[in-house]
This record gives structure tokens, C-alpha cells and sequence, in this order.
């Protein structure tokens, strides 16, 4: 074993080597339902693109990119593609999609067809001018995947402390990825062959000139890809020759600036090259992958788990004693040769692969890693033995099968399109979070925010628009609000104090702390209708209302079920009337619902349980939050509210009978939501907007009880009553209304916290 090996072999530095931190930037195209490159300019809906983190242009106005933040793990860089791709596929316009495929679709028969990217800053749309003069238009529209690699920082602290060859960090770190790259360059054939997926060209990318006249394994790999002229050659040898050749080649003019050296890896540790010399090199960004036609991403969790194994392997590889330029040239020659070899063909170079797929199989052993990664790195070496299950292969059986290219691309593009739109309310990668976060956060993104979760299961985000920083709980929890009103409004007793004080109408009520000293006073509401609730629950949970009121068993276990939800119980009158969710944002009512409790129709077939099933089965409808509307259920609540109409989950309703399962309304519960907004007495508003000031608060849901909106009130009538304020109120019942129009109060939210980002 090599010095290097051997270090990585110890136990306190074996379990950082595991580790990486890595960051995608992914390209495609932008085109019509018929696969036609698109002719319309970047999506609105998708802001500015000079300062977006997240979705920009590359060199044309339809060549859409993709860059997902640094994260941890493959798994993690794939949650944040979807949820990219949810929101640039939703945010497309003429209901285009995006080309799953490296190589373009059909090329205008014009050069001036083809529109460079229209930027802000006109230094970059020079440069693109720059780029089409010089390598031509068609070249720059091929599309691929950059993965940035960073090996944990712990792992080189820990590779420092282990070795007594570098005296400094920096240098070590240095010394880390020029090997990597050197031997990546060397190797990254096998990219090539075992991910290369640009067999075959559409219309208009040759024009008059050579080009493979049979299926190749990619493409954009070859000669005919998108590469600088041979003149550029930049030696990896060390830091000082690297940064001097790039530097030569542009004082030169071979290149007109630093970032047009295009390199299959290039070193990153600052805005500039030169800027390596004093931080060392940071990560290496490889730019030789394939857009893979068959992931809905362009590339899979599992093509980055082998990539983050093959570039450890590279680490591992003793083979220092080779000169850098042998290396990278025999790397050069060998992808070539690989790129242009038919896809269903043995490559010559099965035994050297094969060869280095066993090295990382013997590397795995000795680091103890999990027998998952040796699975995938054997069957890698599989597709040696069978080069018809790689990704070129594949494309090439598909086209045998009668599949051209083009309806290869329209048909994965339109499917991957239908994934983002089938459930236009969740954020793919994040579906386990509440509905109103998936919301703000898909809002956010698309705004050019930068996000960071803080704590998937609290809801808890960070937003960043430049240096500019707010923070986020359960989309709505801001720091426009002060810590003391949630407080206030999860009390339901101080909310109703404080309100009555002020002179709104409210319902009259006493509160208890166990359910003997509620049930001696029954007698104070037999005769009345009442509602019992807990004390401090949002959600409408352990909520029972008996409208003209009820017996002692009815009541006694409305009260257990209120005490299961809390330590202390409130039993209110009645307030007669309809009842309606009030949106109040920053002294404005921005959305009306009307709520209707859980409920099923019936058809005098069903019985209410099967009636329960089938509503169920609404896409809108699922569980915890995760959908606009929730499950039907039959618990304890709703077969206590059966009971009370003499009814039981296996009665048969009459055809169009309606049957109430609750009495409270919240969707939360079951219930349906109805916009009402536009055809209310703007009275109520204001009642609501001055109930919302007098609690404090700046972002609250208030319900209002309200036997007849058309008749104006005042805040001192007895038109209305107000039964709760919600210091939480879920947006998402706004957004996506069972019947009517949704009002995006997510993006009200944001507009409160980054009034600058208004358009």
C-alpha cells in the first residue's frame, strides 16, 4: 500500500474519506410540445436571472441551467433537483418542456435563430458573441451535467494530522485534487463509456461538415462535441503551472478569459484562477457527464453515488511516479477512442476497465464500505461484459425498436413534465413538509431566494435575498409578528379578553381544568347551544358543537375528547350563523373562505362510509397537511356527531342528502373550502383587519361567524362574532380552494419580508 492508502486506512480518517460535499449544475433546452427548440424568450415567472442562485441561462436565451447548493450527499443533491425542476417545469410558458437529451433538438437552419442569452450585464452577451464566432453556434447548445466534488473538510484535517509530508493544509488539499484530476483526466473515459448518452445528433447540429456516419457512445464527448481547439493545453502537474498556463493562454488570445478553458475538470478555490495560488484548490467541478434521457433529472442518486466512488478511487490510485502529461494524454487518447465506438460494441478498453472497477472493489474492502457501493461498483464492471445496458446503448435500442430520437426526447420530456404538474401543490424532494411550506419554499425559489432548511420537521427556513436574511416557520411564523402574539392567540381565553375589552363581539364561555368541575355545570348550558373546545389546539382538533344543545353522556364525552387535546377546556355559547376564514396580511384582508364541515352526499346507493371512501379518493384530499384537503374520517368526533342526527356509518343517505360528519368547519378536519373573497360586505374586512391590530399581529387567520354577510356591521353590533385568531393560519386552503379562485398568499408573505424583490 501506498503512504496515501495507508493513511486513509486509519480509523480516524477512514470514516471522513466516506464523506463529500457536492453541488450539480444541469443544462437543457427549452422546446415545444413537438420537440422544436422554443422561440419564445425566458420565462417570466422566473425573475431575474442576473441574480438568481438557483436557475439561469447558459449560452442561449433557451438553454435553461440548473444549480442546485452544496449538500452532503447524493440523496440530498437529488431532492434539490426535483424540487428545481418542479418549479422551472411550472414556471414554463406555452406549455413547453425541457429536452432530456445532451445533444439539441432540431437547430434552425439560420444562425440568427439561435438567440444568445439576453443577460443584464452586456459583458456576458459579448462573451457569448465572443463564443459564437469562435466555435459556433450549434456547438454551445449541447446540454450536460457538471458535478462539483469537495471531499469532506473533516477528512482533510484529519488526513493532515496523519501524514508529515505537507506542512501546511492548503498545500496538502492542493496536492488532493491535482491528483484526482490528473487520474480523473486519465480515466474519465469510463465515464464516457459507461454514461456517455449522445449517440446520435438531430437536424442542424452538423452543418457541412464531418461527422459520425453510425451511432456513437457520446457525442458531446468526442471531437464533435463542444471542447476548445487543440492549442489549449494546460499541465496539472502543479498549482504554479496550471495557473501560469491558463494565464499564457490568455495573454496569448488562444482564450479571451479565464472561464473559457473548458476543460473535462477544472479547479476551483476562487472567483479567479489566480486565486488558487493564495486559498489552494477547494473542489474540482467535472464537466464530462452526459444529460442521462431516462432520469427525470438528467441523472440518477445512484450515477452520483459511482461518481463520488470513482473520484475516491482516483485519490487512491498509487501512481504518482507518472509524469501528469503521459497521464492526461493516454487519458485523452483513450476517450476519443471510447466516445466514438458504437454503443452496442465491446470497447478496446474492457480490460483496463474492468481493471480499475476491481482496484475500487479491493479500495472498498479495505476502507469497510458498504456492501451497497460494492453492489453498484460490480455492476459497473457488468456493463463491461454487457455494453448494451449502458446509457448509449440503450438510446440505440430504442431507436432499433423504431423510437427515434426526437420522440425519445418528446416523450421523457412530456412525462417528466406531467410528474411536476400532477400535483401542482407539493414540492417534489420535500413532500414530507406541511403543504403551506412546500408552497412558500417553491415560491421562494422561483423568486431567486436563497434557501436553507434549518429544520425539516419544525418547518423551519432561512431566506436570503443578497444580505438580506429572514426567518421562516410554517411558512407564515415571521419576524414581523413579536414572540408575545402567538401567545396571546394560542390562549383562547386571553384572545377573547383581549378582544371583548376592545369591543368585538365574542362568545361568552367559562373555562375548566378537569371534566368533573364542567360536568357540575351542565346545567348552565343544557338548554343552550354550545361548542367545546380545548383550550390552546389549532387545527380544530377535539372541537364538538351541539347547536341546540345536548344530554349529559353527549356532553361528558364532547369534554373527554376536548381534555385529550389539552390541560384545560373552554365551554362557549353557541354563536348562530356561517363562518368564515378572514386572511389578514399587513393590515389587509388578502382572502375570504368559507368553510364548510366534513361532509358526503349521498346518492341512495352508499352507505356513509363508503360515501366516505370515495370522496377520499379527490387528488386534492391526503393526510397530515400534505394536500389542500384533508381525509374524511370516521373517528370518535364524527360518529358521536352520526349519533347525534341518529345516524351510523352504515345508514344509506337519500339521493343529494347532505350529512354533516362535524360541526366545525376547518379543512384541517375534513371540510371543504369555498373563495369568497370578491362577493363580501367590505365591512367584515375591516372588522377582521381591526380584530387583527388589536391583537398585534401582522400575518393572522381570524374566523368570523356571520349569519348575513350582505348586511353591513360595525365592531360593536351583533352581526357577527368572532370565535378564534390563528397565529398559523394554513395558507394552503387559500391557494388551492376546493371551489373557486386560489389567492397565493405565500408570495404575499414573501413581498411583506422582501418588499425589494416586488416586480
Amino acid at each position: 500500500m501506498s503512504e496515501i492508502q495507508k493513511d486513509i486506512c486509519k480509523k480516524e480518517v477512514q470514516v471522513f474519506f466516506k464523506e463529500m460535499r457536492l453541488g450539480i449544475e444541469k443544462e437543457s433546452q427549452r422546446v415545444t410540445p413537438k420537440g422544436k427548440l422554443s422561440q419564445i424568450d425566458y420565462p417570466k415567472a422566473l425573475g431575474n436571472r442576473s441574480y438568481h442562485p438557483y436557475i439561469t441561462t447558459d449560452f442561449s436565451e433557451t438553454q435553461m441551467e440548473i444549480i442546485t447548493p452544496v449538500v452532503q450527499d447524493e440523496k440530498e443533491v437529488l431532492r434539490y433537483l426535483a424540487a428545481l425542476h418542479d418549479v422551472v417545469l411550472r414556471s414554463l410558458e406555452n406549455k413547453e418542456i425541457l429536452w432530456p437529451l445532451s445533444m439539441p433538438p432540431e437547430l434552425p437552419v439560420k444562425d440568427e435563430d439561435i438567440q444568445i442569452a439576453k443577460l443584464d450585464k452586456f459583458e456576458e452577451v459579448l462573451y457569448r458573441r465572443y463564443l459564437a464566432k469562435t466555435y459556433g453556434k450549434r456547438k454551445q447548445m449541447v446540454s450536460g451535467i457538471h458535478y462539483n466534488f469537495e471531499f469532506s473538510p473533516q477528512f482533510i484535517k484529519a488526513l493532515f494530522k496523519n501524514q508529515n509530508k505537507f506542512a501546511s493544509i492548503e498545500k496538502l488539499r492542493t496536492f488532493i485534487y491535482l491528483k484526482v484530476a490528473r487520474n480523473y483526466l486519465r480515466y474519465r473515459w469510463m465515464i464516457t463509456y459507461l454514461f456517455g448518452a449522445s449517440p446520435v445528433s438531430e437536424e442542424g447540429y452538423f452543418v457541412g461538415e464531418d461527422h459520425p456516419k453510425e451511432p456513437v457512445r457520446s457525442i458531446r464527448n468526442s471531437r464533435y462535441g463542444y471542447t476548445n481547439h487543440e492549442d489549449v493545453k494546460v499541465s496539472y502537474a502543479s498549482i504554479e503551472s496550471y495557473i501560469a498556463d491558463i494565464h499564457s493562454l490568455v495573454e496569448r488570445g488562444v482564450l479571451s478569459e479565464e472561464k473559457e478553458f473548458y476543460a473535462p475538470v477544472r479547479l476551483r478555490g476562487g472567483k479567479r484562477v489566480v486565486d488558487l495560488k493564495e486559498n489552494g484548490v477547494h473542489y474540482i467541478e467535472v464537466r464530462n457527464i452526459d444529460l442521462d434521457p431516462f432520469a427525470p433529472y438528467g441523472i440518477t442518486e445512484e450515477t452520483c453515488r459511482f461518481i463520488h466512488l470513482f473520484l475516491m478511487y482516483m485519490l487512491w490510485l498509487d501512481n504518482e511516479k507518472v509524469a501528469s502529461e503521459e497521464l492526461i494524454d493516454k487519458g485523452d487518447a483513450a476517450n476519443k477512442q471510447v466516445a466514438l465506438e458504437h454503443p452496442q460494441s465491446q470497447t478496446e478498453n474492457k480490460a483496463e476497465g474492468i481493471n480499475v472497477l476491481t482496484g475500487m472493489l479491493d479500495m472498498l474492502e479495505k476502507i469497510s464500505a458498504d456492501s451497497l457501493d460494492q453492489a453498484l461498483v460490480q455492476k459497473m464492471i457488468d456493463r463491461f461484459a454487457h455494453p448494451e445496458n449502458t446509457l448509449a446503448a440503450q438510446m440505440v435500442s430504442k431507436q432499433n425498436q423504431g423510437i427515434s430520437n426526437l420522440q425519445l426526447g418528446v416523450t421523457n420530456g412530456l412525462k417528466n413534465c406531467q410528474m411536476a404538474l400532477v400535483k401542482p401543490y407539493q414540492l417534489s424532494g420535500f413532500t414530507g413538509m406541511e403543504l403551506s411550506t412546500q408552497i412558500l419554499l417553491f415560491d421562494a425559489i422561483q423568486r431567486g431566494l436563497t434557501v436553507e432548511i434549518l429544520d425539516e420537521a419544525d418547518h423551519f427556513l432561512k431566506l436570503r435575498h443578497k444580505n438580506h436574511v429572514e426567518y421562516v416557520k410554517n411558512a407564515n411564523m415571521t419576524s414581523k409578528d413579536t414572540y408575545i402574539v402567538p401567545l396571546i392567540m394560542s390562549n383562547k381565553t386571553v384572545t377573547k379578553k383581549i378582544l371583548s375589552k376592545a369591543g368585538f363581539k365574542v362568545p361568552q364561555g367559562r373555562e375548566y381544568a378537569s371534566i368533573a368541575t364542567a360536568l357540575a355545570d351542565f346545567p348552565r348550558f343544557a338548554q343552550q347551544g354550545i361548542v367545546v373546545k380545548p383550550k390552546s389546539t389549532n387545527y380544530g382538533l377535539g372541537i364538538s358543537i351541539f347547536k341546540e344543545g345536548t344530554d349529559l353522556t353527549a356532553f361528558q364525552k364532547a369534554l373527554e375528547i376536548a381534555f385529550s387535546e389539552d390541560e384545560a377546556v373552554l365551554v362557549e355559547e353557541f354563536i348562530k350563523g356561517t363562518e368564515y376564514r378572514f386572511f389578514v396580511l399587513n393590515d389587509q384582508v388578502h382572502a375570504i373562505l368559507l368553510r364548510i364541515p366534513e361532509n358526503v352526499v349521498g346518492d341512495g346507493r352508499h352507505t356513509i362510509s363508503e360515501l366516505v371512501a370515495i370522496k377520499n379518493q379527490d387528488p386534492l384530499r391526503g393526510p397530515h397537511h400534505r394536500s389542500p384537503l384533508e381525509y374524511l374520517q370516521l373517528g370518535e368526533i364524527e360518529t358521536l356527531m352520526l349519533h347525534e342526527q341518529g345516524l351510523t356509518a352504515e345508514t344509506i343517505p337519500g339521493n343529494e342528502q347532505t350529512v354533516y360528519l362535524r360541526e366545525n368547519s376547518n379543512i384541517s378536519t375534513g371540510g371543504d373550502s369555498v373563495y369568497v373573497t370578491d362577493e363580501f360586505d367590505s365591512s367584515y374586512k375591516q372588522i377582521a383587519i381591526e380584530a387583527v391590530k388589536t391583537l398585534g399581529a401582522t400575518i393572522c387567520g381570524i374566523d368570523l361567524i356571520i349569519p348575513d354577510k350582505q348586511v353591513s356591521a360595525t365592531s360593536d353590533s351583533d352581526r357577527y362574532g368572532i370565535i378564534e385568531a390563528n397565529f398559523n393560519p394554513a395558507m394552503h386552503m387559500h391557494v388551492y380552494p376546493h371551489i373557486g379562485k386560489g389567492r397565493r398568499l405565500t408570495r404575499k408573505v414573501l413581498e411583506l419580508l422582501f418588499p425589494e424583490i416586488i416586480r
